[in-house]
């Protein structure tokens, strides 16, 4: 049994949902389909996960809606009319789209996942409709009736451990299961959404459930490449990742695929294939336990923006019981996580994303930390990135940190920090935003092998 996974490129429209169809019907063991919200159509367009992001906006706001509302149903009436399917689905969309803005949560959090999560939901519906009216037997499967039970963390849940034995049932569900991604309910019964790029996450939890032989998650592009091609356009193509290194590459910026899908899949044992959905026949990506590898080749290169350094200095820290304790306690109350946290003898960095930081936030953190820690000195940097090279063959290999350094230090680009973790597949450094591109390049034309 395969659990297939479509991204929200490869459900745009008719033509790409007819592909999809296409998929499914030559390979008998792909039995459960996760569908996406219909993605862009082109470069301009806008996804409708967005339009209905905006859509909430208006109606939390108490702003006029009908225009948007509109917007979001005409989307799916185009791909009704032309898969020629009848009109009465799109009403049950308005209809549905109406009834859930009617039941407005008191929750603002809480209603942006009603909203959000109906992307998916009724494009599953749509799906399902046209697989059956294209001879290919299938059935929409609702995730609050299969089991998929998520915490409350509205817009970032996780699923709860209950979910897996529930969901176990579908592998006896003899259709072809057509289950909407992104989403599952709380043990109230409230919708509540995974972070962005979810759908991934819904398709390893069904294929951790099941057992199935193989997770296929199909996009837009033949397979996972070393380096982004929009940085660097004759960047390798990866044919084998293990978990470990696909976590640590999609955590660290490549958006093909969700660096918490992995642990359903690492958890069940399941190998994970990245696929195009507009060339099925092209190998992809395997992502497997375990592979072979050399010693010191290096797989990626990843990159991210968005990021800011908090930096503290006290004189005698390291004699301190519990400072970086309560330093994280600080950040956890302030409803701040952080990603990284190198530190010295009497010094100590904090990496965070910059999004949550208002002016009015920063300063309040900054003082907390002067007065609560009796800090020397503390300072707040944005405008950062992190660079992470990953690799199995890093493990034990000698100098890989020195020639990555070489490579930024001849291109001039200034090294603001740099860690490596404790597993040795991945070295992480801070950049200012402004050089991420070039010192990736740079980096990539250092350590990548030569194809």
């Amino acid at each position: 049994m395969k659990v297939v996974k479509f991204g929200g490129s490869s459900l745009a429209n008719a033509q790409q949902i007819l592909k999809v169809l296409d998929i499914v019907k030559h390979d008998a063991d792909r039995r459960i389909v996760v569908v996406s919200a219909p993605g862009k159509r082109h470069d301009k367009d806008t996804k409708v996960t967005d339009l209905l992001i905006g859509l909430a906006d208006s109606v939390l706001a108490g702003r006029e809606y009908a225009g948007e509302l509109e917007a979001v149903v005409q989307r799916y009436a185009e791909i009704q009319k032309d898969l020629g399917l009848g009109s009465d689905i799109v009403q049950q969309i308005r209809e549905d789209l109406e009834a859930r803005i009617a039941s407005r949560s008191s929750k603002k959090a809480q209603f942006m996942d009603t909203m959000k999560a109906s992307g998916e939901d009724n494009n599953a519906k749509i799906i399902a409709q046209v697989f059956n009216q294209q001879g290919v037997k299938a059935r929409y499967v609702n995730p609050k009736e299969a089991g998929m039970l998520l915490s409350d963390d509205f817009g970032n849940a996780q699923v709860l451990p209950e979910s897996l034995d529930r969901l176990a049932s579908l592998k006896e569900v003899t259709e072809i299961a057509i289950f909407p991604g992104f989403f599952g309910y709380t043990k109230q019964g409230e919708v509540a959404t995974f972070p962005r790029g979810g759908s991934d996450i819904t398709g390893a939890i069904l294929a951790a459930a099941v057992k199935a032989d193989v997770y296929e998650n199909f996009t837009d592009v033949d397979s996972v490449y070393a380096v982004d091609p929009r940085i660097k356009p004759d960047a390798p193509a990866i044919s084998l990742l293990t978990y470990r290194e696909m976590r640590e590459l999609a955590y660290a910026g490549f958006g093909v695929f969700h660096d918490e899908a992995i642990i359903p899949a690492v958890h069940a044992n399941v190998p994970i294939c990245i696929k195009n959905t507009n060339r099925p026949d092209a190998p992809g990506t395997l992502i497997v336990p375990e592979r072979k590898y050399t010693h010191g080749e290096i797989t990626g290169i990843a990159s991210a923006s968005g990021f800011s350094a908090i930096s503290l200095s006290k004189y005698m820290m390291n004699r301190e019981l519990g400072f970086g304790r309560r330093l994280l306690q600080i950040l956890e109350e302030e409803g701040l996580s952080f990603e990284h946290c190198p530190t010295g003898i009497d010094d100590m960095s904090v990496i965070l994303q910059s999004a949550p930081f208002t002016h009015e936030k920063e300063e309040h953190v900054l003082n907390r930390i002067k007065t609560e820690l009796g800090v020397d000195d503390v300072t707040i940097e944005h405008g950062l990135a992190l660079i992470m090279i990953v690799g199995e063959g890093m493990r034990y290999a000698v100098g890989v940190a020195a020639k990555a350094s070489g490579a930024l230090a001849d291109a001039g680009v200034n090294l603001e920090m740099i860690n490596q973790g404790s597993s040795e597949i991945s070295i992480m450094f801070g950049v200012k935003d402004v050089d991420r591109k070039h010192a990736v390049r740079s980096l990539a034309q250092a350590l990548l092998r030569k194809s």
